[in-house]
């Protein structure tokens, strides 16, 4: 086990996000490449745990973060599904397509940061009522996730599916969405308590002449109202990008953006000190560059330090893909966007402008019953699942096949080994006469329905 930082360590920016280096009291193990691939992705299979035990931290995250594959041929193998996915006409498609994509895909980072951005920009299909609309607004998560926020918000300000989800698709003159202005001034950037009801008068003013037709985004100059408007100190006959340039100088933005990733690639279980968000805060308000700010806390003390370790809850997109993508499994995903959605993460389908809640909120009686039942669902099969996963297949593909080494496998491989008091009882189960195939399902569903796999 990793040397827990001291108090003055978790609060000292200079060590958390100095890079991590390895040495004889905080070593480079399995326990730490499986935390970074559960972060940084969906779980990593054997290989590519393998591969980043052998690399090290700094070339595994550097991975992560580029990967070496063929992506462009990712994406032409990819690019059939993703027609059909615009074309659908269905939120039942979009989520089958997107779930495909974060089990296939060669980049999980970047999947993992467009279900990031999905949570923050939280649009609901339902609202919004073209799928191909709805599309485009993934495609534009996805192709800023990890770049410039400033250039992501500045889209999202005009984007055909969020004007229409936020009631912004018509904003005349005569009538200033303050719908709309809200939801950008608040969730989207600034967060509560930053803007007087003064100030979100005046930026649904700027953004009036906004409109969609026929799905694509149109700004009507009559029906936008020119006059002066005053907003958060300053005074202009002010637009749309103007509220967003005001908005990205503010420095509750850049605090905000980065706690948020905090929460999501450190730790949720305790509230960071303001020292310690201070000069990412700084050095992100400068250029909003998300991809050096998300390399900056995986490369860092702080995230391989048992203060980062197993300190989320997965939501239920993670924790299916957790079990799948290891495996190297493939499930109808429709059925499996179903049984997210009812874990209470519906992809397309965010309960309120402000995304999921996330945190503890995933875990109730009912969801606990439900992840059983899900992981039952794809080690065993049944109903839509009628080819489960086949973990015995994944041992016997790297050599641990046999009845001694397939539960030790499985512990390592969704585990990463770290959980002492479970070994015996999977090597014991995995033991016993009969049908060698079921007693490792079984020993995977042990393992999957675990506290610790419900903990990133």
């Amino acid at each position: 086990m990793a040397t827990p930082p001291s108090a003055s360590q978790a609060c000292d920016p200079a060590w958390a996000w100095a890079p991590f280096v390895p040495d004889a009291r905080r070593p480079w193990d399995l326990r730490l490449a499986g935390h970074l691939h559960r972060r940084a992705g969906f779980g990593g299979t054997w290989s590519e745990l393998r591969e980043s035990l052998a690399d090290g931290p700094q070339k595994s995250v550097q991975r992560l973060l580029r990967p070496a594959g063929d992506l462009a041929a990712f994406e032409q193998q990819f690019a059939a599904a993703d027609a059909q996915a615009a074309r659908s006409g269905s939120a039942e498609g979009l989520r089958a397509w997107w779930l495909l994509r974060m089990l296939q895909t060669p980049h999980p980072l970047l999947e993992k940061m467009t279900l990031f951005w999905h949570g923050h920009f939280a649009v609901t299909q339902a609202r919004v009522r073209e799928p191909q609309l709805v599309h485009g607004y993934l495609k534009l998560l996805r192709a800023r996730a990890l770049g410039q926020f400033d250039r992501l918000l500045e889209s999202i300000a005009c984007d055909p599916a969020v004007l229409l989800a936020l009631d912004g698709a018509a904003d005349r003159r005569s009538s200033p969405s303050r719908s709309f202005a809200a939801s950008l001034l608040g969730p989207f950037s600034l967060g509560e308590g930053h803007c007087a009801e003064q100030d979100l008068g005046e930026a649904a003013r700027a953004m009036t002449g906004q409109f969609v037709r026929q799905g694509e985004f149109h700004f009507i100059e009559r029906e936008h109202d020119p006059g002066v408007k005053r907003f958060l100190g300053e005074e202009g006959p002010w637009k749309t990008a103007d509220i967003v340039r005001i908005v990205l100088r503010q420095p509750a933005l850049a605090r905000r953006i980065v706690g948020k990733l905090y929460r999501w690639l450190i730790s949720e279980s305790e509230p960071p000190c303001d020292a310690l968000l201070e000069p990412l805060a700084a050095s992100f308000s400068r250029d909003y560059d998300t991809g050096r700010l998300v390399e900056t806390m995986l490369r860092s003390n702080l995230f391989f330090s048992p203060a980062a370790y197993r300190q989320r809850i997965k939501g239920s997109v993670e924790f299916a893909l957790g079990i799948l993508r290891p495996l190297g499994a493939l499930v109808p995903a429709a059925a499996l966007a179903e049984y997210a959605a009812a874990l209470g993460q519906d992809l397309l389908g965010p309960p309120t402008v402000h995304g999921w809640a996330s945190g503890r909120t995933w875990i109730t009686r009912a969801t606990l019953t439900g992840r059983t039942n899900l992981a039952h669902a794809l080690l065993f099969g049944g109903g839509a699942f009628a080819e489960p996963a086949d973990p015995l297949a994944a041992a016997q593909k790297h050599g641990r096949g046999d009845p001694g080494a397939a539960g030790p496998f499985l512990l390592d491989l969704f585990l990463q080994g770290d959980v002492p008091e479970r070994a015996a009882v999977v090597a014991k189960g995995v033991s016993q006469p009969g049908d060698l195939r079921q007693q490792v399902r079984r020993a995977a569903f042990d393992i999957v329905t675990s506290p610790e796999f419900q903990l990133s």
